[in-house]
């Protein structure tokens, strides 16, 4: 969409329900398995249409890409370096699970993102995920420091956290297959990970 004017209420309403069919395509089919057609039809608009608002396939998992960035990051954003060490840990923990268990597809979408290469996302990691990550991992060396949780490496405990909370979304198929029937998989995921990670933090005596 070239025009700088602001959106009518239609073509906002356009442009927002345009973003959820691509993020339903490309969260299943990933980028390259995604076409226009398929967005199209999701969208309910004909081609034309969708391109009248993206120029591109690449534009949509561009705006895409760039919105989940931001709330990817703002859990770690929160984590508060004045705060209860194992406390603030356990708290990001649990934004993270139910980040992950509220938006399934942007994880998926971020996870065939990094699968590819992150072709369209390597400048983000290495500029402002990066950032982000090495300025709170000073915050987990500090409080290791003061002897306060356990030493570990910084960087790859905050890996861990991310593994370990969007697996469920990720793998939510396998996740719910193995568990059966009558399993809350998030409830008891976020119950074992504070187990996990509190155990995992305490000092050494």
């Amino acid at each position: 969409m070239t025009t700088s004017r602001p959106r009518t209420r239609i073509q906002a309403k356009n442009h927002a329900l345009i973003l959820e069919a691509a993020l339903d395509v490309f969260s299943s089919h990933g980028f390259r398995g995604a076409t226009l057609d398929q967005i199209a039809e999701r969208a309910g608009l004909s081609k034309p249409n969708l391109l009248y608002y993206f120029a591109s396939k690449e534009a949509m998992h561009q705006a895409l890409l760039a919105r989940l960035l931001e709330t990817w990051l703002d859990p770690l954003r929160a984590m508060n370096a004045g705060g209860d060490p194992v406390a603030e840990i356990l708290a990001y923990v649990q934004r993270k699970l139910q980040l992950a268990r509220d938006f399934p597809r942007e994880s998926r979408l971020f996870a065939n993102e990094m699968l590819q290469g992150a072709p369209r996302m390597m400048d983000a990691i290495t500029g402002d995920l990066k950032a982000l990550v090495d300025q709170k991992a000073k915050v987990l060396q500090a409080w290791m420091d003061q002897g306060r949780i356990a030493r570990l490496n910084p960087v790859h405990l905050i890996f861990s956290i991310w593994a370990l909370t969007q697996h469920y979304a990720d793998f939510d198929v396998q996740v719910r297959g193995v568990l059966g029937e009558g399993h809350d998989p998030w409830a008891e995921a976020g119950e074992y990970l504070q187990t996990l990670f509190t155990r995992l933090l305490r000092p050494l005596p």
